[in-house]
Protein backbone atom coordinates (compact mmCIF):
# COMPACT_ATOMS: atom_id res chain seq x y z
CA UNK A 1 0.00 0.00 0.00
CA UNK A 2 1.29 3.07 -0.91
CA UNK A 3 1.62 6.21 2.41
CA UNK A 4 0.95 9.48 2.30
CA UNK A 5 2.00 11.96 5.49
CA UNK A 6 -1.36 13.72 7.57
CA UNK A 7 -1.34 16.74 8.79
CA UNK A 8 -3.15 18.81 11.29
CA UNK A 9 -4.80 22.12 10.20
CA UNK A 10 -1.90 24.00 11.15
CA UNK A 11 0.11 21.86 8.86
CA UNK A 12 2.04 20.41 11.40
CA UNK A 13 3.02 16.49 10.05
CA UNK A 14 0.87 14.16 12.75
CA UNK A 15 1.48 10.64 11.13
CA UNK A 16 0.52 8.77 7.90
CA UNK A 17 -1.84 6.70 6.74
CA UNK A 18 -2.10 4.08 3.60
CA UNK A 19 -3.92 5.07 0.52
CA UNK A 20 -4.88 2.69 -2.17
CA UNK A 21 -2.35 2.08 -4.67
CA UNK A 22 -4.96 1.29 -7.25
CA UNK A 23 -5.87 5.28 -7.22
CA UNK A 24 -2.84 6.98 -5.70
CA UNK A 25 0.01 4.43 -7.34
CA UNK A 26 -1.91 3.56 -10.90
CA UNK A 27 0.04 3.30 -14.12
CA UNK A 28 -0.41 6.82 -15.89
CA UNK A 29 -2.42 6.45 -18.65
CA UNK A 30 -1.30 9.68 -20.58
CA UNK A 31 -3.36 9.65 -24.10
CA UNK A 32 -7.07 9.23 -21.24
CA UNK A 33 -5.55 12.01 -19.58
CA UNK A 34 -5.08 14.44 -22.40
CA UNK A 35 -8.64 13.14 -23.80
CA UNK A 36 -10.47 14.22 -20.40
CA UNK A 37 -8.68 17.56 -20.06
CA UNK A 38 -10.18 18.43 -23.70
CA UNK A 39 -13.44 17.26 -23.00
CA UNK A 40 -13.60 19.15 -20.15
CA UNK A 41 -12.40 22.54 -21.56
CA UNK A 42 -14.51 21.59 -24.78
CA UNK A 43 -17.43 20.91 -22.60
CA UNK A 44 -16.84 24.38 -20.82
CA UNK A 45 -17.28 26.45 -24.31
CA UNK A 46 -20.05 28.46 -24.74
CA UNK A 47 -20.06 28.31 -28.58
CA UNK A 48 -21.93 31.69 -28.71
CA UNK A 49 -19.31 33.79 -31.15
CA UNK A 50 -21.42 34.79 -34.24
CA UNK A 51 -20.48 36.88 -37.55
CA UNK A 52 -23.67 38.05 -39.91
CA UNK A 53 -23.72 36.51 -43.21
CA UNK A 54 -24.46 38.82 -46.44
CA UNK A 55 -27.86 37.50 -45.84
CA UNK A 56 -27.87 39.34 -42.52
CA UNK A 57 -26.43 42.34 -42.72
CA UNK A 58 -28.84 45.64 -43.29
CA UNK A 59 -28.61 47.20 -46.87
CA UNK A 60 -27.43 46.28 -50.31
CA UNK A 61 -31.10 44.99 -51.91
CA UNK A 62 -30.37 46.89 -54.78
CA UNK A 63 -27.75 45.82 -57.73
CA UNK A 64 -25.01 48.88 -57.53
CA UNK A 65 -24.29 48.88 -61.00
CA UNK A 66 -25.75 47.12 -64.37
CA UNK A 67 -24.73 44.10 -64.98
CA UNK A 68 -22.14 45.24 -68.54
CA UNK A 69 -20.75 47.62 -70.06
CA UNK A 70 -19.30 49.59 -67.10
CA UNK A 71 -15.91 48.71 -66.39
CA UNK A 72 -16.38 47.07 -63.47
CA UNK A 73 -16.51 43.47 -62.26
CA UNK A 74 -20.34 42.43 -61.95
CA UNK A 75 -21.84 43.39 -58.25
CA UNK A 76 -25.23 41.41 -56.71
CA UNK A 77 -24.85 43.55 -53.52
CA UNK A 78 -22.65 46.22 -51.38
CA UNK A 79 -23.22 43.15 -49.03
CA UNK A 80 -21.26 40.77 -50.47
CA UNK A 81 -18.17 39.99 -48.68
CA UNK A 82 -15.62 42.06 -50.48
CA UNK A 83 -17.33 45.06 -49.90
CA UNK A 84 -16.64 47.19 -46.87
CA UNK A 85 -19.31 46.88 -44.40
CA UNK A 86 -20.51 43.71 -46.10
CA UNK A 87 -21.16 40.24 -44.57
CA UNK A 88 -18.34 37.54 -43.08
CA UNK A 89 -17.64 34.77 -45.68
CA UNK A 90 -17.34 31.35 -43.43
CA UNK A 91 -17.40 33.04 -40.08
CA UNK A 92 -18.04 31.24 -37.07
CA UNK A 93 -21.85 30.92 -35.66
CA UNK A 94 -23.14 29.36 -32.73
CA UNK A 95 -22.24 25.63 -32.39
CA UNK A 96 -21.93 23.04 -29.49
CA UNK A 97 -18.41 22.24 -28.72
CA UNK A 98 -19.48 19.27 -25.97
CA UNK A 99 -18.61 15.41 -26.50
CA UNK A 100 -18.81 12.60 -24.24
CA UNK A 101 -16.31 10.27 -22.56
CA UNK A 102 -17.40 7.19 -20.84
CA UNK A 103 -17.44 6.82 -16.83
CA UNK A 104 -14.79 4.50 -17.21
CA UNK A 105 -12.86 6.46 -19.13
CA UNK A 106 -13.10 9.23 -16.66
CA UNK A 107 -12.70 7.47 -13.73
CA UNK A 108 -8.69 5.95 -15.53
CA UNK A 109 -8.05 9.93 -15.96
CA UNK A 110 -8.59 11.48 -12.31
CA UNK A 111 -6.76 7.65 -11.64
CA UNK A 112 -3.89 8.83 -13.37
CA UNK A 113 -4.24 12.51 -12.51
CA UNK A 114 -4.25 11.57 -8.67
CA UNK A 115 -1.13 9.23 -9.22
CA UNK A 116 0.22 11.94 -10.99
CA UNK A 117 0.10 14.01 -8.01
CA UNK A 118 1.06 11.53 -6.02
CA UNK A 119 4.41 10.67 -7.07
CA UNK A 120 5.79 14.13 -7.45
CA UNK A 121 4.63 14.11 -3.35
CA UNK A 122 2.58 17.21 -4.23
CA UNK A 123 -0.46 15.10 -2.51
CA UNK A 124 -1.06 16.28 1.66
CA UNK A 125 -3.95 14.90 3.32
CA UNK A 126 -5.08 16.55 6.52
CA UNK A 127 -6.15 14.68 9.32
CA UNK A 128 -9.67 16.70 9.93
CA UNK A 129 -9.87 19.64 7.48
CA UNK A 130 -12.80 21.39 9.41
CA UNK A 131 -13.79 24.97 10.46
CA UNK A 132 -15.83 26.43 13.07
CA UNK A 133 -16.75 29.76 11.04
CA UNK A 134 -15.88 31.17 7.80
CA UNK A 135 -11.84 32.24 8.25
CA UNK A 136 -9.81 33.12 5.13
CA UNK A 137 -6.48 33.50 7.96
CA UNK A 138 -6.82 29.59 8.76
CA UNK A 139 -6.99 28.20 5.68
CA UNK A 140 -3.46 30.55 4.59
CA UNK A 141 -1.73 29.43 7.94
CA UNK A 142 -2.72 25.79 6.91
CA UNK A 143 -1.13 26.36 3.36
CA UNK A 144 1.93 28.36 5.02
CA UNK A 145 2.77 25.21 7.52
CA UNK A 146 2.55 23.00 4.22
CA UNK A 147 4.53 25.39 2.63
CA UNK A 148 2.62 26.09 -0.59
CA UNK A 149 2.97 28.94 -2.34
CA UNK A 150 1.83 27.21 -5.51
CA UNK A 151 -1.39 26.82 -7.14
CA UNK A 152 -3.44 24.53 -4.44
CA UNK A 153 -6.73 22.60 -5.20
CA UNK A 154 -8.27 21.60 -1.48
CA UNK A 155 -10.81 18.82 -1.49
CA UNK A 156 -13.45 17.99 1.03
CA UNK A 157 -15.47 14.74 1.54
CA UNK A 158 -18.89 16.94 0.90
CA UNK A 159 -19.62 20.42 0.38
CA UNK A 160 -18.54 22.09 2.81
CA UNK A 161 -19.60 26.25 2.89
CA UNK A 162 -17.45 27.06 5.80
CA UNK A 163 -13.93 25.17 3.98
CA UNK A 164 -15.13 26.77 0.54
CA UNK A 165 -16.06 30.42 1.54
CA UNK A 166 -12.69 30.60 3.77
CA UNK A 167 -10.37 29.79 1.00
CA UNK A 168 -11.63 30.82 -2.52
CA UNK A 169 -10.33 34.24 -1.72
CA UNK A 170 -6.69 33.15 -1.30
CA UNK A 171 -5.26 33.49 -5.17
CA UNK A 172 -4.40 29.96 -6.87
CA UNK A 173 -6.90 28.22 -4.61
CA UNK A 174 -9.30 25.73 -5.61
CA UNK A 175 -11.96 24.55 -2.90
CA UNK A 176 -14.46 21.39 -3.76
CA UNK A 177 -15.37 18.50 -2.72
CA UNK A 178 -15.48 14.49 -3.90
CA UNK A 179 -18.85 14.92 -5.78
CA UNK A 180 -16.84 18.33 -8.09
CA UNK A 181 -13.68 16.36 -8.23
CA UNK A 182 -12.55 16.46 -11.83
CA UNK A 183 -9.40 15.35 -13.40
CA UNK A 184 -8.96 18.97 -14.87
CA UNK A 185 -8.93 20.04 -11.61
CA UNK A 186 -6.72 18.02 -10.22
CA UNK A 187 -3.79 18.45 -13.15
CA UNK A 188 -4.57 22.19 -13.15
CA UNK A 189 -3.61 22.43 -9.66
CA UNK A 190 0.36 21.78 -8.60
CA UNK A 191 -0.76 20.68 -4.98
CA UNK A 192 -3.46 18.45 -4.26
CA UNK A 193 -4.85 18.90 -0.34
CA UNK A 194 -7.37 16.54 0.65
CA UNK A 195 -9.47 15.59 4.32
CA UNK A 196 -8.85 12.25 5.49
CA UNK A 197 -12.41 11.22 5.38
CA UNK A 198 -12.27 12.73 1.63
CA UNK A 199 -9.59 10.32 0.75
CA UNK A 200 -11.61 7.38 1.97
CA UNK A 201 -14.71 8.74 -0.14
CA UNK A 202 -12.65 8.94 -3.39
CA UNK A 203 -11.15 5.77 -3.59
CA UNK A 204 -14.83 4.34 -3.06
CA UNK A 205 -15.76 6.13 -5.61
CA UNK A 206 -12.83 4.92 -8.03
CA UNK A 207 -12.76 1.38 -6.72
Amino acid sequence: MAKVALYNMEGAKTGTMEVSDAVFAAEVNESVLHQVVVNHLANRRQGTQSTKTRTEVRGGGVKPWRQKDTGHARQGSIRAPQWTGGGVALGPKPRSYRFSVNKKVKKIALRSALSVKYADYKVFVIDELKLDEIKTAKIANLLKGLEVSTKALIVTADADETIYKSARNIKNVTPTHVGTLNTYDVMNNDVFIVSKDAVAKIEEVLA
